[in-house]
């Protein structure tokens, strides 16, 4: 890799999420382009790389990862081909950003961790993207600073306006609250040592079987408490909000009053509708700060250590739900590595 050119990037994976990092890429951000395309449909991945120059089209990752042309990699396929995409990037020595999960399972999760800790040096960066959100920078300056003193609770609401048709019970832990686990982790710097799931009675938007909302307790190896408003047919609005209860005050995120309005005996505003737009500024950070510490030769950001505990947590969590009570975390030793 030519640290004076333009990194040269495969995405791996053309759904929702990898058909707008590959326009983020093209259009938006500077210092990269994407020169590979990966989707099992091989018609959706040439109909997305014909609008590119030199951007060719696989159905095969290990393929594109072999050409002579791609420097790094955007995994964004689902969740359960991440480990043999990861290994194949090993093999390659190739500079990672995989969406979460890192891989569905704390099992996977370590086996990945464990090759990546043979190459000997770090190579995959976790699509948390809150980390790079303007809100959450904040609050994570303002907490880090002690100005509030030592943070004791960290309250979380994440509200989606409808789920997919395809959303589970688990997946309400595993692919939402995900996001609140690697956020508690960051902002508190605490690993999270337990958790327990309540079921309140099932809103009678969600969709039948389905246990929406959920209210999830983390507990935390610092001594603090999170919990999570889990909420994703609320039928209103996309919502994530967080406040640190601290020992000498509050400090809370995600109100969205950027405009309100007075007019006509009323006062309001709007409230986002989709991820995609409430943490769009984020996503835009995220893969220009990786593009550009790709080209520098480092990593930065959250590492597979950080995938590999979401996924820990989100299995506690998961056994919370099914079975009941509080479920203890057990992760193995952080490895040197990631210290």
């Amino acid at each position: 890799m030519n640290r004076h050119e333009p990194l040269r990037v495969a995405v791996i994976g053309t759904g929702r999420m990898g058909a707008d990092h590959v326009r983020r890429i093209d259009r938006v951000i500077s210092g990269a382009r994407v020169t590979a395309v990966v989707d099992l449909d091989a018609g959706r991945a040439k109909a997305l790389a014909a609008d590119i120059d030199g951007c060719t089209a696989h159905t095969d990752p290990a393929a594109a990862m072999a050409a002579a042309d791609v420097d790094a990699v955007v995994i964004a396929s689902p969740g359960p081909a991440h480990e043999a995409a990861l290994l194949t990037a090993f093999e390659h020595d190739l500079p990672v950003l995989c969406e979460k999960p890192l891989t569905p399972d704390a099992a996977s999760a370590l086996r990945v961790m464990e090759a990546e800790q043979a190459l000997g040096h770090r190579r995959v960066q976790v699509g948390f993207m809150r980390r790079y959100d303007t809100e959450y920078v904040r609050l994570k300056a303002l907490l880090e600073s002690g100005r509030l003193g030592r943070p004791l609770m960290l309250h979380n609401r994440h509200r989606n306006v409808a789920s997919p048709p395809f959303f589970t019970s688990s997946m309400l832990i595993s692919d939402s609250v995900a996001h609140e686990v690697d956020a508690t982790r960051w902002l508190l710097g605490h690993e999270i040592s337990a958790v327990t799931v309540l079921r309140p009675t099932a809103s009678a938007g969600a969709p039948e079987g389905l246990t929406d909302p959920q209210f999830v307790v983390l507990e935390t190896d610092g001594g603090a408490i999170s919990d999570v408003e889990i909420f994703v047919n609320c039928g209103f609005g996309y919502q994530v909000q967080a406040e640190a209860v601290c020992e000498r005050g509050t400090a809370r995120i995600g109100d969205g009053h950027s405009l309100v309005t007075h007019t006509a005996g009323r006062w309001g505003g709007t409230i986002t509708q989709d991820w995609s737009d409430r943490f769009a500024q984020a996503y835009d950070d995220e893969i220009q700060t990786w593009v550009d510490t790709t080209r520098r030769g480092g990593v930065t950001g959250p590492g597979t250590w950080d995938g590999y505990a979401a996924a820990a947590v989100c299995e506690a969590g998961v056994r919370a739900l099914e079975d009941g009570g509080r479920v203890t975390v057990d992760l193995v030793e952080k490895p040197a590595l990631y210290r």
